[in-house]
């Protein structure tokens, strides 16, 4: 498996290439906030400490992703929903946005580690990059203040950037380079989203009428059970972590 993973990201290195310079811009994005306007505002728990909860949350996001499922009434069996993104929202609430950026990729590499790929690293990438794009606001925006309502008020937000993040990045970028990666079509992909919905003809309409709700129902899903779970969570860690 592992042979086979090394086979792929040799095949598809250019792509490879932009996975791993998004992802640098994305953890110094994450970095630079902590260390200029929320400065003092991030759990100082060592680095022992941190590594073990990155990579426990990092662990348990992958173990979600294995529970994925479509919705076939709204989208495309090759778009499913998991939970994996809560691990990381909850770890980013406690430790910051840049261990939130960490746990994310810490799930996407265990996953690919022991799953591999099916999607010639697009639907890897993607879970990445608009992972981060619905925790890293929620995040930030949560740790101006660390109140009820600022974690409303930054999950919200995630919500809403990672709807409009994740439409425009399918159809500028990851659509097009699934249909070149994986051999397939574009009109293919658009036949496969016709088939789910009449009104989708082309790209926008795909990621208009499919994309974009399936992104709202995610964003708002991991809201929910973040404002029911966090806090129980975080009294679990100081526990554990005093």
């Amino acid at each position: 498996m592992f042979s086979g993973l090394l086979s792929e990201i040799a095949k598809n290195g250019s792509f490879v290439l932009v996975v791993i310079l998004v992802a640098a811009v994305i953890i110094a994005l994450a970095k630079v906030s902590e260390v200029t306007f929320l400065k003092g505002s991030v759990h100082d728990v060592g680095s022992t400490k941190y590594i073990t909860i990155c990579g426990m949350f990092g662990a348990l996001a992958a173990v979600l992703m294995y529970f994925e499922f479509p919705i076939p009434f709204l989208a495309p069996p090759f778009y499913k929903l998991d939970f994996s993104e809560l691990p990381v929202m909850i770890g980013g609430m406690y430790l910051g946005p840049a261990a939130a950026v960490i746990i994310e990729f810490v799930k996407i590499l265990l996953k690919l580690v022991l799953k591999g790929t099916t999607t010639a690293f697009v639907g890897d990438f993607a879970n990445f990059a608009v992972g981060c794009s619905l925790v890293l606001p929620a995040v930030i925006v949560y740790h101006t203040g660390k109140t009820k309502g600022r974690a409303l008020a930054g999950l919200i937000t995630g919500t809403i950037v990672l709807t409009a993040f994740g439409t425009l990045f399918n159809a500028l970028y990851l659509l097009p380079a699934f249909s070149k990666l994986y051999g397939m079509p574009m009109d293919v992909l658009i036949e496969m989203g016709t088939a789910v919905n009449a009104k989708i003809t082309n790209i926008t309409s795909f990621v208009m009428l499919a994309v974009a709700p399936l992104n709202l129902i995610k964003g708002l899903s991991i809201s929910i059970l973040t404002m029911l779970l966090y806090k129980h969570i975080s009294r679990m860690l100081h526990g554990m972590m005093n």
